[in-house]
């Protein structure tokens, strides 16, 4: 069993946390699923020998997936936010997301099919927006407002007027 983190992110699915670790690691580099423990008893939403947590990573990050049955959700309250280094990588992430049973959003967010929500923010989107030039940046965020997923080439047009 891998050692667990100090400090890890502990998420809430109704019953699928093993598909989702899964999926997450089957999605984005240096990610994994380190461990799967079935529960020693019956419990409210689950029975014994059913997946009780599944300990993963996530580009990097440890997290912990409890099958806690349908009474929290996700919300956007918390989500994945991942740097991309150029489109490839953008559509690349958001598509994997989008067509897995997911859902488009705004401004570079979407959620999973569990209900988890990730932004896949391009480099390009963060230094556009936080240009020293306060019109350059108002236009790359303005570009960005109307967006779905992020499109590089048409944040970097309106950053440069």
């Amino acid at each position: 069993m891998k050692k667990i983190a100090k400090n890890t992110i502990c998420l809430w699915y109704d019953k699928d946390a093993e598909n989702a670790a899964r999926f997450y690691a089957a999605t984005f580099h240096d990610s994994s699923v380190d461990a799967v423990h079935r529960a020693p008893g019956d419990f409210p939403s689950g029975k014994k020998g059913d997946v009780l947590t599944v300990q993963f990573t996530v580009l990097g990050i440890p997290c912990l997936g409890i099958n806690g049955g349908p009474t929290f959700k996700q919300t956007e309250a918390f989500s994945f936010q991942i740097a991309t280094e150029d489109q490839a990588e953008t559509d690349r992430y958001w598509n994997a997301i989008v067509s897995n049973g997911g859902q488009e959003s705004a401004c570079g967010w979407c959620k999973d099919k569990w209900g988890l929500s990730w932004q896949i923010t391009p480099l390009a989107l963060t230094e556009a927006i936080t240009d020293p030039d306060p019109a350059a940046a108002k236009r790359a965020f303005d570009a960005m407002m109307t967006m779905h997923k992020i499109d590089i080439a048409t944040i970097e047009t309106a950053r440069r007027g």
